[in-house]
């Protein structure tokens, strides 16, 4: 493994790296009420009096959080507490109706687990994770709307969040990074968050420190609320940068919260932690421990799909490289996309070469992802299908894709109606073969004294003069033969 270091005045330095991920789980309801979670409503139209924390009211746990929390658990091998407790943390701030954000701190319902990522140089390292709790989040504060007031948002108030805590395994932005996005593939495989960072619902807080090789770890800064995995490994970046500048000048590093700003790709203090409100976590009163029966463990696990790791296995075990195999399995709507084209009868290594090339390049060129193909799964079946059956070449399979994304038409379909069915008429293709010797006699003559790279332009011209349609195998066969 190629170890990351910081290289100061006084040597090298090594950074930790531990990562706080909040996940927003899927669900159709917040945590302890019927309020809807779907993003992009006007401010404060999905607000139930529960989230207001209007007097009275009694939180009632959502079964569906619950268990999406626990599947996700069950996806990095985590252990299930079949016993866990809400806590109140007491905290007052103004989009925090209840002065209190109902959270996990000693008795959360996931337990120790792990993950392995894929490192830049190959090979894989496990990253720990300590717990995974359940937690409500808090409103927003909108400070854009009037010129001297904050207005606020409670929307967000009371939604279901997974709080995913590492342990300090990772030592380069680089890792950071891979964790990030391999714990993003795993939520969006198992369903439980749909990982989209841009809309806030998954963010990092990211801990930092650095040290001597060796040494006792040093003391840690905690960047808030990063949303995207570029920001992640910039934040780290910079952050352990400037703590081994503040350390060689003579300096202390201050345990504190900071905040990202991606216009600059800089921290900045927030608030020292040493002056942080005492949470006073104590049980809370409204709400029974949680107890899970062996039924509900077992359907959770049993609802578990194939996960990327598996499904990346199970792809290289059929032929398909590893690299084809890592860049279908990354996102769960490729895979689903993928598998669906195995189903529908196209061949493995074949089928990961073509997706991996020809339909990634297009949707590229398109800007759509593989959700919004023009093409479907059993459409391109049929396509590779014809490339096998010899009825396509290459050439005009590519010809017949191009059709197929403007039209949408089946691929037998417009072989049909275009006359594109590839030839391996003897008879044909060797007259052909005979005009284009006769009009290139000095070419012919320069191949046969030696010059054998000609073949080439023998079947170009061959090929172009039959539209692509000739049969590439029995052109370079009967073209051997005249040539010889």
């Amino acid at each position: 493994m190629v170890d990351y270091r910081i290289q100061g005045a006084t040597g090298e330095w090594e950074v930790v790296i531990g990562l706080e991920v909040h996940a927003q789980v899927t669900s159709n309801a917040k945590l302890f009420s019927g309020a809807s979670t779907a993003f992009g409503a006007e401010p404060n139209t999905q607000v139930s009096l529960v989230d207001a924390a209007m007097p009275g009211m009694l939180p009632v746990p959502n079964r569906e959080c619950i268990r999406q929390a626990v599947r996700t658990g069950m996806a990095i091998d985590a252990a299930i507490n079949k016993w866990s407790r809400f806590d109140r943390k007491n905290y007052f701030y103004a989009d925090l109706p209840q002065g209190y954000q109902i959270s996990q701190l000693y008795h959360p319902l996931v337990g120790e687990g792990s993950l392995d990522i894929e490192l830049d140089e190959g090979g894989t390292k496990t990253i720990g994770v300590e717990r995974i709790h359940v937690e409500q989040d808090a409103g927003k504060l909108m400070h854009d709307q009037h010129p001297t007031r904050s207005y606020v948002d409670l929307n967000r108030s009371g939604v279901a969040l997974m709080e995913i805590v590492s342990r300090p395994d990772m030592r380069s932005p680089a890792e950071a990074g891979a964790y990030v996005r391999k714990l993003r593939s795993i939520l969006r495989y198992v369903g439980s968050c749909d990982g989209n960072m841009e809309e806030g619902s998954m963010r990092a807080d990211v801990n930092v420190s650095v040290r001597k090789p060796g040494a006792p770890f040093g003391t840690r800064t905690e960047t808030k609320n990063v949303n995207s995995v570029r920001f992640v490994m910039q934040a780290i970046e910079h952050e352990a940068n400037r703590q081994v500048d503040v350390l060689e000048a003579g300096g202390t590093i201050v345990q504190e919260t900071r905040l990202y700003d991606p216009d600059s790709g800089t921290t900045r203090s927030m608030r020292s932690k040493e002056d942080a409100h005492d949470y006073r976590y104590f049980p809370d009163p409204d709400l029974l421990p949680l107890e899970l029966d062996d039924a509900f463990l077992d359907e959770c696990r049993a609802s578990l799909p194939e996960l990327p790791d598996a499904k990346r296995a199970r792809y290289e075990g059929l032929g398909i490289t590893p690299y084809n195999a890592g860049v279908l399995t990354a996102e769960v709507e490729t895979a689903r996309w993928f598998d669906a084209l195995l189903e529908a009868g196209a061949k493995p290594v074949q089928a990961s070469n073509w997706v991996a090339s020809e339909l990634f390049g297009a949707l590229n060129r398109l800007g759509k992802g593989i959700e919004e193909s023009p093409v479907s799964p059993s459409q391109a079946a049929e396509l590779l299908g014809l490339v096998a059956d010899d009825t396509l070449s290459g050439s005009l399979a590519k010809q017949v894709f191009e059709i197929m994304l403007e039209t949408g038409d089946d691929p037998a379909k417009i072989v049909e109606e275009r006359g594109l069915k590839q030839t391996s008429d003897t008879g044909a293709i060797e007259k052909v073969i005979a005009e284009v010797m006769a009009a290139n006699e000095d070419k012919v003559a320069d191949y046969r004294g030696g010059k054998d790279k000609l073949f080439g332009f023998f079947v170009g011209q061959t090929m172009k003069a039959m539209a692509g349609k000739a049969n590439p195998q029995v052109v370079n066969e009967l073209l051997k033969k005249a040539l010889g």
